[in-house]
């Protein structure tokens, strides 16, 4: 039986084919792409050689809780960033960090507004947090997070923390420990309360009683009482003042000038199976970030995020910390467009790996590891720089360079991410394990 191959027909079929790549070669090299495609049939199309730069998953569901930095997320959300990038999005409030983290571990949302820490302590299974793999390829913003007093300390406590110090010591001789509160164990808001009241002198684990509350009830929370001074980020420090209920004894931008704070984070299973959907969103949020850093933008920010499906808050309350006005509530007063929360300028987007570093000295420190963490493997682990850089050098963005510039906190200690354990030993005030 003659071999199907062979046959007549199909011999003068396999002829012209020959024929036709002989002709489009010859053609190409003689006449250019350009005349080329000049000289085709209307309507011609070239075949689909499977390869596509479109998102592998474009229906993307994104977390967000109610912060003024969820900004980058809604902002590429409302004005069709996502979109441009192919990304069918949807934004998704939730009710508290750890809400956001269990529904980024179960597919219920697949890429979210997140503390710093968390990827970390999740991806470590620290603190709590069920271990699961998770990645952060985008810094979403810097800066703009607040230390909150109750009106109790107004005009005795300012910007020192060491000022507290007596008040501690005498609500413990009358077996009645002061109450702060932060957001999550392992997140930026904990971490700057710590900081804060160590460089003051005070044992968050042993001379108070330190405790989590959603960013959203902190105001109410002091309001009936319940603790007397809180950390978390705006629009919450604003409208403590606003409500009359406390002031701002600092912001973190002046314990630790231009902060890394928010992250847009996945799981790393997600962000290893859809690697052109991850870089179509980073694509998205650097349009939306820039977007955000003119000034004359933003109180169209504050217009579309003040809504109640984001932060529901006054958009008045939340423009005036993001123009760099900033009233503390006890005749302090600064006004300074570089001392608010920006989201694109100097590189804010590059997951820099000293920035892991530090909150894994910090979770050292304060017992939340036995032994000295891998600084090194689980910076490289979770802060992404390799897909930050791809996917912005295929919009035409260089990347910053890698970071190793030492940071000189409010208390004028001085991390050097090279040597992260001796940082982290180097306290007066710790909690060490192992």
């Amino acid at each position: 039986m003659t071999p199907p191959s062979s046959t007549p027909d199909n011999q003068l079929l396999n002829a012209r084919r020959l024929d036709r790549r002989a002709f489009f070669s010859t053609t190409a090299k003689g006449l250019g792409a350009a005349a080329l495609l000049a000289s085709l049939p209307k309507g011609w199309s070239a075949p689909d050689t499977g390869a596509s730069e479109a998102p592998e998953s474009p229906d993307i569901n994104f977390g967000m809780i109610a912060l003024t930095d969820c900004s980058p997320i809604v902002i590429a959300h409302e004005k069709g960033f996502f979109k441009k990038y192919g990304i069918n999005s949807k934004v998704t409030k939730g009710a508290n960090w750890a809400a956001i983290r269990d529904n980024l571990s179960t597919g219920s949302i697949q890429a979210t507004h997140m503390l710093i820490g968390m990827p970390l302590a999740s991806t470590m299974g620290l603190a709590g947090s069920p271990k699961k793999a998770m990645i952060a390829p985008w810094l979403l913003n810097r800066n703009g997070q607040a230390i909150s007093l109750s009106n109790t300390f107004k005009g005795k406590v300012g910007a020192d923390p060491k000022a507290l110090k007596p008040f501690v010591d005498q609500a413990n001789s009358l077996g009645e420990p002061l109450t702060f509160a932060m957001t999550f164990p392992p997140g930026t808001h904990a971490m700057w309360m710590r900081y804060y009241l160590a460089a003051g002198g005070i044992n968050p684990d042993k001379d108070i009683n330190l405790i989590t509350v959603p960013p959203a009830q902190m105001v109410a929370n002091m309001k009936i009482g319940k603790m007397d001074g809180f950390c978390v980020g705006e629009p919450w420090g604003a409208r403590s003042i606003a409500d009359g209920i406390g002031y701002t004894s600092v912001t973190t931008q002046d314990m630790w000038k231009d902060h890394p704070e928010k992250v847009c984070a996945f799981t790393e299973e997600f962000a290893h199976k859809n690697p052109k959907t991850v870089k179509a969103v980073l694509k998205a949020l650097h349009e939306a970030s820039v977007w955000l850093d003119v000034m004359s933008n933003r109180a169209e920010q504050c217009e579309i995020v003040s809504k109640a499906t984001y932060i529901n808050c006054d958009k008045k309350i939340i423009l005036g910390r993001l123009l760099g006005e900033i009233d503390y509530g006890d005749g302090r007063k600064v006004s300074d467009p570089d001392h608010c929360m920006y989201f694109s300028k100097n590189g804010c987007n590059m997951p820099q790996p000293k920035y892991a570093k530090w909150f894994l000295s910090q979770y050292r420190r304060w017992g939340m590891v036995s032994g000295a963490p891998d600084y090194e493997g689980i910076a490289k682990r979770v802060m992404r720089t390799d897909i930050y850089t791809e996917a912005m050098a295929e919009i035409g963005v260089t990347a910053p360079a890698i970071d190793m510039t030492p940071e000189t906190l409010f208390d004028g200690v001085t991390f050097d991410p090279k040597d992260p354990e001796a940082y982290a030993k180097s306290f007066a005030v710790k909690n060490l394990k192992g």
